[in-house]
């Protein structure tokens, strides 16, 4: 009788500890995922990295080839693949249209669009920029070279980050990325914030998308927003409201996974 009861005793306990396990990776905080967009790399994100990481989260930084929006969903479906629970992804400008598309995954939780695009099934970023309003600022985006895109690096302080300390501002000018047309011209399939909830940071003083613009795309995809002075570069610029609304929409996902 006695080994008998071992045996349920042993039995109960093998089966016990994945329940426990279950229950804890429920309650676990997201990981964030930082989504760079055209022009720049992921380095741009360290100031939002060291805070978040500084606040106890784990958080991956994407490095898009932005060579084309499927290359780019690739890059950051690797980077969701990698974390152990559920993810949060944040996108900046084009990054708003690789999360849009990579938040399909099931891994992923939320959405945190920092003055980006937050496109629809069909929709490019070459689609949503190709009829400005009025008196819009206009990018100044150079002709295309071998299929890759520049902005006038005489010019990029001023549209990308008038707020940014010059000798970075400067440096970023002179360390950009090529930015694919394929990427411009990528469509999205199918607009991940239509089935899960999303957060955006309006940029008000931003000179490449728009505050206008920002706050259509934020009201179509029923954002939670925060509007915020700042740049397009404002993660740069301004770190601190990046991490405030990042933060929100993590405590907000933790909440309900409880």
């Amino acid at each position: 009788m006695k080994q008998q009861a071992l045996m349920v005793a042993l039995a109960l306990g093998a089966t016990a500890a994945p329940v426990q396990g279950q229950a804890q990776l429920s309650m676990q905080r997201p990981t964030i995922v930082l989504v760079h967009g055209g022009f720049v790399d992921g380095s741009g994100w360290e100031g939002v990295f060291k805070r978040l990481r500084k606040n106890g989260y784990t958080v991956t930084i994407v490095q898009n080839p932005t060579t084309s929006l499927s290359d780019d969903v690739a890059a950051t479906r690797r980077a969701i693949a990698s974390s152990s629970g559920p993810v949060i992804l944040v996108g900046h400008s084009y990054g708003g249209v690789v999360i849009t598309e990579a938040g399909n995954d099931p891994k992923v939780v939320g959405l945190v669009y920092i003055a980006a695009f937050a496109a629809d099934k069909g929709e490019s970023v070459a689609k949503l920029i190709q009829n400005p309003a009025p008196g819009a600022p206009v990018p100044p985006i150079l002709p295309p070279q071998d299929g890759f895109l520049f902005l006038d690096k005489a010019k990029f302080a001023a549209s990308f980050a008038a707020d940014v300390d010059a000798p970075l501002a400067e440096f970023m000018a002179q360390s950009q990325v090529p930015w694919g047309l394929n990427a411009l011209n990528g469509e999205v399939t199918e607009a991940s914030w239509r089935t899960k909830p999303s957060w955006y940071l309006v940029a008000a003083d931003d000179r490449m998308i728009p505050p206008a613009a920002q706050r259509f795309m934020s009201k179509r995809a029923g954002s939670t927003v925060l509007e915020s002075p700042g740049s397009h570069a404002i993660y740069v610029s301004r770190p601190a409201p990046v991490v405030a609304l990042i933060e929100q929409a993590a405590r907000a996902l933790e909440t309900a996974s409880r």
